[in-house]
């Protein structure tokens, strides 16, 4: 651009066009570029997890050495690099823990392993089930995934599917024929 005063619009493209995209590992396949690549950003606002992310796409990234100190509580449990607030803190008071605003929070995905174990627990209390409750809780879950419940974020929609799942184990005791659980019952089925 000119140095021009005034003069804010420019007339030509770029002189220097890229032929293709920035790969972080095309010269560099050390373990650290691996580490930072398989980095999942969490517990930010929406704006700071694409600036992160950026930061780790183009080899910006620096990783810290030792934990940094928490703007709120003091303590020396910060973890990731660029985050001013220790996780606790930003779930406490509900605010990004990068730039400490109360946006929408993106939250982590749980890891491959701890998917697993979840799944594989969910199995075994479902078959720990009477065919009648099993049939009733997927009724239960299938009316949930229907509605859309945005509000809730995926640990409540867990706590809730887990806590129907314990009154129904609860309950599985104490069978008796009176008929009081026909509420569970859908009739459009027939």
């Amino acid at each position: 651009m000119s140095t021009q005063r005034g003069n804010i619009q420019r007339s030509r493209p770029q002189k220097h066009q890229n032929k293709t995209s920035f790969k972080n590992t095309l010269h560099d396949t050390s373990n650290r570029t691996k580490m930072l690549n398989s980095i999942q950003v969490s517990d930010v606002c929406l704006r700071c997890k694409e600036i992160i992310e950026w930061k780790i796409k183009y080899k910006k990234y620096k990783p810290l050495s030792q934990p940094k100190k928490c703007v709120k509580c003091d303590q020396k449990a910060v973890k990731q690099a660029y985050h001013v607030m220790c996780v606790e803190c930003g779930k406490k008071f509900n605010v990004c823990t990068k730039c400490c605003q109360s946006k929408e929070i993106v939250a982590a995905k749980p890891s491959e392993q701890e998917q697993l174990k979840l799944d594989t627990e969910m199995k075994s209390l479902l078959q720990s089930l009477s065919e009648r409750k099993r049939r009733t809780f997927i009724r239960y879950m299938n009316k949930k995934s229907k509605e859309e419940t945005e509000g809730k974020d995926e640990e409540e929609k867990k706590d809730d599917l887990m806590s129907k799942l314990q009154a129904l184990k609860v309950d599985d005791g104490e069978d008796c024929d009176d008929g009081d659980d026909l509420e569970d019952f859908d009739w459009s089925d027939e």
